[in-house]
């Protein structure tokens, strides 16, 4: 017997990609820790590389490493897509992702991701067979604005004509859950990815899902 309700809550849910989608919290912080070496910057610790993912490329990187000079953020930009490039085949969807997804558009809710990625990293990324047809929309930093920018959830909720209040973001950082909150959007918290989620209550999610398998089961019942 099913225990999703027959009304949905919310008609557009956006999800964060990297740490909440994929599994790719680790990749990218060595990745982000590789690149600050790479141009002459001190080692960002994991916690300090970890905070920036989910932001637009630049910024994280400038947050990053401080002691790096300007003029050098084009290179470190360049180091940090070579390390990346490395890697890109070695992360992959966390596991219950799949189905979980495809409950969601059986509900019929528009499901979108709202990402730090690049549109060209996004793009080769939803090419992908296994995700063709699972998304509606999508929208990354750089066509946009970066996280916490409320600007991306703004476009997509326009594109669908759906208000925030029947908007659910879901993230993995406080860049998300701020970004939500700053669109007037409710939130959903994944405690998995790049982010302590102790940080997350100043933001007021609805709900921390500590596994794939509880967000499964909560959207199913809430969303």
């Amino acid at each position: 017997m099913s225990t999703a309700p027959k009304i949905r809550q919310f008609d557009l849910i956006a999800f964060d990609w990297d740490g909440t989608l994929f599994d790719s919290t680790q990749i990218i912080t060595r990745c982000i820790q590789a690149a600050v070496q790479d141009v002459g910057g001190a080692k960002p610790s994991d916690t300090a590389a970890a905070y920036v993912i989910g932001m637009a490329l630049m910024p994280a990187l400038a947050h990053a490493a401080p002691d790096v000079p300007k003029e050098k953020y084009p290179l470190l930009g360049e180091r940090y897509r070579f390390h990346y490039q490395q890697h890109v085949n070695d992360i992959s969807l966390f596991d219950g992702i799949l189905p979980m997804l495809h409950a969601l558009r059986e509900r019929q809710h528009v499901l979108t991701v709202a990402t730090g990625k690049s549109r060209k990293g996004l793009t080769e990324a939803l090419n992908t067979v296994q995700l063709q047809g699972l998304f509606d929309a999508s929208r990354t930093a750089d066509e946009t604005a970066g996280k916490p920018n409320p600007l991306m959830l703004h476009e997509l909720m326009g594109e669908f004509g759906v208000p925030p209040e029947r908007t659910l973001m879901v993230g993995d950082t406080t860049h998300d859950l701020e970004m939500a909150k700053r669109a007037g959007c409710p939130s959903v918290g994944v405690s998995y990815g790049a982010h302590d989620h102790s940080e997350f209550a100043a933001l007021q999610p609805r709900f921390v899902a500590h596994t794939v398998r509880d967000l499964h089961d909560w959207l199913l019942v809430n969303g």
